[in-house]
Parts: C-alpha cells; structure tokens; sequence
C-alpha cells in the first residue's frame, strides 16, 4: 500500500477546506468527449488537482485535471474533469486514490464514463453501453498491498460491482429518452497502445463487449469503499482486426465529440432519478 489513511484523510481536509459546508453526494469520473459537464455545474466551487496534497496530475489529452463542485441536476456533486490512468506511469493505487478521497469527503455513489473500442460486431459505433460487469486479469490491483481496513475488507466481494438499482434507473432513463441502450461487460488493458486483433478476439471470448483502458481500478476501489456505482460506455470506434483500418486517437476523439449531446442528456437525467 503507497498511501496511509492518514494521507487520504490530509487530501480530504484540504477539499473541505476549499467547499466550505458544501456536501457532495455523488462522483462523476468523466471519460472522453463528457468533461464539459463540469463546466454547467450550478455554483462552481473549482480545485486543481495539483493543489491537493498527495493527488497526481493527469496528463491525457483533453483532461483539465481539476475538481467541480456543485449542484448539477438537482443533485449534489463532485465532477471529476480529467482521471488518472496506469499508462499515464501511475501505479493502481494512484488511479483510484481521487475516488477514496472524495469518499471521505461524503460522497457515497460514483458515475463513472469512458469511451471505449466495441469487441461485439451486432452493436455500432456511438452506441452507448451500460456496464452491467468488467474483467480485470492484467496486472495487479488497487487493493494490493496493505488493507486499509478505514475503506473495507480485506476480500471484498465483487458479485455486484455497478449496482443493480442504478442499473434499473439507467434503463429507466434510456426508455424514457427513448434512447437505445446497449448492456454488456467492459474489459479492461492497461494501454497506451490499442488492444491487438487477437487480444479482441480473447476479450469476445471471455464475454467482453468493449475494451478500454480505465474504469475498472476506480470501480474496484469504489466497490471496497461500499460505494454504489454506475458505469457507461460510449462505444467510440470498433475494436481492432474487426474493421481493415488502423486505429487512433483522433477517431475516438471524434466519435467521443459526435455523441455528446445523447450521452450527456442520459447522465444528466439519471441524475436527476437518482
């Protein structure tokens, strides 16, 4: 473990320390193409990253690296415009250290979005998926070292890991929007590099329907923490070997930029049932 308790604690003394008596509720972890989100937040209370003690900066393309607070959809939030990855040179543990911080400050549910490469050929570019699962088999976890007992057990169970009655407001919204809404399991590489054809063809076969290179590290932590969590995939691009065309990040940009008024308009409404 790289972090002590007492560190995470200095963390969240700090962001109380800039919010005053604001109390947020819920997380939001922005993937590409929704950070803009934070900047509609009602009342904006915002902090830098590099000002929290013990917090990493994120270096990825398009990422503020900073913290909104404020009202967003009638509910109390905490908006995270820019996240840590392990590819960034960042260990696990630094990936997720944001979202245990933000559980001491009050936060019980965390959102969490990504754009990521479609493994499953009946579904379609833009398409948004919600993550009902994920597989995490490479490396090792955020919960590795130490336990910190002040978060959750040693073994936490991880049967239900995004929360089967967002689920349920998820699909709920969807309908009402009348928005498809695909459902299936993220898989998780650490990246930079895109996955190869044949590391798609494994995560088909192990039952992934997208493959990215986040989520999973701050869900694990989230899920330890007792945290309800609700996760989203914009399918930005099909995965590598189904299309004979390379892939980049320009792509995955775009498609992230296209899908942003249908993926917004389904967070900022699930919010608002939550």
């Amino acid at each position: 473990m790289t972090y002590s308790f007492q560190q995470y604690e200095e963390s969240a003394r700090y962001i109380r320390s800039r919010i005053g008596d604001f109390q947020p509720d819920v997380v939001m972890v922005l993937g590409s193409g929704l950070g803009y989100l934070g900047d509609i937040v009602e009342n904006p209370i915002v902090v830098p990253y590099g000002d929290i003690p013990h917090f990493k900066v994120s270096t990825a393309p398009g990422h503020k690296g900073q913290l909104v607070f404020g009202t967003l959809s009638g509910k109390r939030v905490a908006v995270m415009q820019g996240r840590m990855h392990h590819y960034e040179g960042y260990s696990y543990e630094d990936v997720s250290y944001a979202v245990r911080v933000l559980k001491l400050v009050g936060c019980t549910t965390l959102i969490v979005t990504n754009a990521a490469g479609c493994t499953n050929v009946k579904w379609n570019v833009g398409d948004i998926m919600l993550i009902t699962d994920h597989i995490k088999i490479f490396m090792e976890s955020p919960l590795r070292g130490e336990n910190l007992p002040e978060f959750g057990p040693r073994f936490p169970d991880m049967s239900h890991v995004y929360t089967p009655a967002l689920q349920e407001v998820a699909r709920s919204c969807a309908k009402e929007l009348n928005m498809p809404l695909r459902e299936g399991v993220y898989m998780y590489f650490p990246g930079p590099q895109f996955e190869t054809p044949a590391e798609v063809r494994l995560a088909r076969m192990l039952g992934g329907d997208a493959v990215g290179m986040s989520t999973a590290p701050e869900a694990i932590a989230a899920a330890h923490a007792g945290m309800s969590i609700l996760g989203f995939t914009l399918l930005s691009n099909m995965a590598a070997g189904i299309l004979d065309q390379p892939l980049s990040g320009e792509e995955v940009n775009e498609a992230a930029e296209a899908a942003r008024e249908k993926f917004s308009k389904l967070i900022l409404t699930c919010l608002t049932k939550m």
